[in-house]
């Protein structure tokens, strides 16, 4: 067994529930376990650890691997901790089974940390340490709900050449991924009996009308928008509710939305595009953000950029992938650290009933990582 596998089965018998997942007080939640496990074991390889707190009882993990003379550059690590809720209890017993390891978090991104902190280790233990490049494993909390971690790391003017995010990328080097804006719409209509529904304004019947327009003649807007990684941006209405009875003209309705955005777009200017296409054809509604207190970007770096040639080079990818996905790299990179991400896995098995990850690819993300480490100066 390789130390990737086995740190990793350590990894999935910890859990580490986002709590924003469970009820208060419950057993699996949190990341702490799993930040002090991972602590000791960076500990024990020689490298300096330190817990930086960022939400009650949950803190990020920096472990440091520091160049034999002044540091010039420093390289980050940076997959998340948290995982979301499991369907049962076994998915916390790790299984093998037909070269595969299930469990959950075994791709999302337990093998990620499994791969980028066993890399470290075992580079570590070749007292080959780098002659001025500092390296930089910091496992963050809370990427599942809030991105609290990475926004913490983000806004405390750390700094970095490159940070490589842990995410299931099936070991494709990605500069770019779109960013998520949620957002909430209302209409407001007039309530009257059932039986005489002409007396009312029916906010349902209104918001079924903008639904359709947005989820055809938006998104066909939408994929004109061309991005060479990223294909379009979308638009997904996700959820609506309205109205209280059968016998009354409801007043109210509200719909939820997911809207993927492209590099180049940004958040205010999507709201009010979404607000002007609807008003273009004669209807109104009022919008509320649902989630994105703090934005979502997406993540765009430049693939010629000297550290990513080189990790490209590392790993024999002639070309920088792209995902659909959000991922702590938008954050990171907003704050002026340039991102890619990169890891073992399908984002296909993540958040899944059976999720899984292939024994082959914590093998050969170790094997690409560690040449990357390696060639560093």
């Amino acid at each position: 067994m390789t130390q990737s596998e086995k740190l990793l089965q350590e990894l999935i018998a910890l859990p580490s529930v986002n709590p924003a997942f469970l009820p208060p007080g419950d057993p699996h939640a949190g990341e702490k376990r799993v930040a002090e496990f991972l602590a000791a074991t960076a500990a024990r390889a020689g490298l300096s650890v330190e817990f930086h707190g960022v939400l009650p009882d949950r803190s990020n993990l920096v472990a440091r691997f520091l160049p034999s003379g002044k540091v010039r550059q420093r390289i980050v690590l940076a997959p998340h901790m948290d995982t979301v809720g499991a369907v049962n209890e076994n998915q916390f017993t790790p299984q093998r089974k037909a070269g595969r390891i299930y469990g959950r978090g075994a791709c999302d991104t337990k093998g990620s940390i499994a791969v980028f902190l066993s890399s470290l280790v075992e580079l570590a233990s070749t007292r080959r340490r780098p002659s001025s490049t500092e390296i930089c494993f910091i496992a963050l909390v809370d990427e599942e709900s809030g991105q609290a971690g990475s926004r913490f790391l983000a806004k405390s003017g750390f700094k970095a050449g490159l940070a490589i995010v842990g995410e299931p990328t099936r070991l494709q080097i990605v500069t770019a991924h779109k960013g998520d804006l949620w957002l909430q719409l209302e209409t407001k209509g007039k309530a009257a009996h059932g039986s005489r529904p002409e007396l009312g304004r029916n906010a349902v019947h209104l918001m079924a009308k903008i639904v359709h327009l947005l989820e055809t003649d938006y998104a066909r807007q939408l994929k004109r928008r061309r991005h060479s990684l990223l294909r379009h941006a979308t638009i997904n209405v996700g959820a609506i509710s309205g109205g209280r009875q059968p016998n009354i003209v409801p007043d109210w309705c509200a719909i939820r939305i997911d809207r993927r955005t492209i590099p180049g777009e940004n958040d205010p200017a999507v709201k009010r595009e979404i607000l002007r296409f609807i008003r273009r054809h004669g209807l109104t509604a009022s919008m509320l953000d649902t989630k994105n207190e703090e934005p979502a970007p997406p993540l765009e770096t430049n693939p010629r950029l000297p550290l990513v040639q080189q990790f490209l080079r590392s790993s024999g990818q002639k070309k920088p992938a792209g995902v659909d996905f959000f991922t702590d790299a938008g954050v990171l990179a907003t704050a002026g650290i340039p991102s890619v991400v990169f890891g073992p896995g399908d984002i296909a098995q993540a958040h899944t009933a059976d999720e899984w990850v292939a024994v082959s690819q914590l093998e050969r993300g170790s094997r690409i990582l560690l040449r990357y480490l390696r060639s560093l100066p």
